[in-house]
């Protein structure tokens, strides 16, 4: 083979493999909760269509990475267990039972602590994690309906809000107690801490806000109100190390929050009732889920408009993808 002609062949060898690559991270797919469908949506990224359902115990709402990375995590209220999926097949690993109403997880960034949120029964469990398997360490009672979960960067605290009784609490890891508690406004649901751990953000789902919390001392201070939209609810982190997102389940909408200002940079038109998001590895894409739609939304954030819907099943609400943009 003459030197041109071999040159060629490899400019066309290196092209085929990087754009292979390319395919399979592309490829790796997309999962949606439907909480009343109990299942999993499977979603291909190259041609948007769900491939198959993944049956979960009842009433999936929220889902995890493994600290690993191997498995995501659905948690399955109704049913008291966990749904381990492999992240790149979307085969279902295996199912641990025991695991009293997860509704909302979360683990510690040290990975020694697993946390539940049990939503109807007024507690939250606090595990031991190591690395395979869960022990119980304690059960702590809360207030009325403890909803979304926040642990700080010192694995040190975790933070929970308690949707029906208007609170925010913070519980001490290292001994499982409660450290205090602070009323908030109208069903408070998720919650998003700042990179230094000083403040909080909690969206105001009976409100039109995001309260934002000083929780650099003793005792939790007020520092800031944001006005977002009505059904202010879950955040997701753009992967910048400014911004954040909330959804407005009410107005329909997503708002960017500046975390050095406080204030509302952006908005983006989300139809039918959004809930938890996602973000594209290079920032350009939002993937939230239509509640009350049952869908998949897609939105390109440089052009501000929906560019893709995806039939789910039943109010969709978890969603997850492998090739995302840093969640912090």
């Amino acid at each position: 083979m003459n030197f041109p002609l071999r040159l060629l062949v490899c400019a066309f060898c290196f092209f085929l493999g990087g754009t292979v690559a390319l395919a399979q991270t592309q490829s790796a797919p997309l999962f949606v909760l439907n909480s009343l469908s109990d299942s999993v949506s499977v979603i291909n990224p190259i041609d948007w269509t769900e491939t198959r359902r993944i049956p979960t115990g009842k009433q999936p709402h929220h889902l995890y990475l493994t600290p690993d990375e191997k498995s995501v995590i659905v948690a399955n209220a109704l049913s008291d267990t966990l749904t381990f999926i492999d992240p790149q097949t979307a085969e279902v690993q295996r199912v641990l039972r025991g695991i009293i109403d997860p509704y909302h997880l979360r683990f510690s960034p040290d990975m020694k602590w697993f946390v539940t949120a049990a939503n109807r029964l007024n507690h939250i469990d606090i595990y031991r994690w190591d690395g395979m398997d869960l022990t119980l360490v304690k059960r702590v009672p809360t207030g009325k309906t403890p909803s979304h979960l926040w642990i700080d960067g010192k694995s040190t605290t975790v933070y929970a809000s308690m949707q029906d009784s208007d609170e925010l609490v913070a519980i001490d890891l290292a001994t499982q107690t409660l450290k205090w508690r602070t009323p908030t406004g109208l069903t408070p649901a998720d919650i998003f801490g700042t990179a230094d751990d000083r403040f909080l953000l909690v969206g105001l789902t009976g409100s039109d806000s995001v309260e934002v919390y000083d929780v650099s001392g003793k005792q939790p201070q007020r520092a800031r109100v944001i006005k977002t939209g009505a059904g202010a609810h879950a955040f997701r982190a753009l992967g910048d190390g400014r911004h954040v997102l909330v959804s407005n389940r009410v107005a329909n909408s997503i708002s960017k929050i500046d975390l050095q200002t406080f204030a509302v940079v952006d908005n983006y038109p989300a139809p039918g009732g959004p809930d938890c998001m996602d973000v594209s590895r290079d920032g350009k894409l939002i993937y939230v889920t239509s509640r009350w739609a049952r869908k998949l939304t897609v939105i390109d954030m440089a052009a501000r408009k929906v560019v893709r819907q995806v039939n789910v099943g039943k109010s969709p609400h978890g969603v997850w993808i492998l090739d995302h943009a840093a969640r912090h």
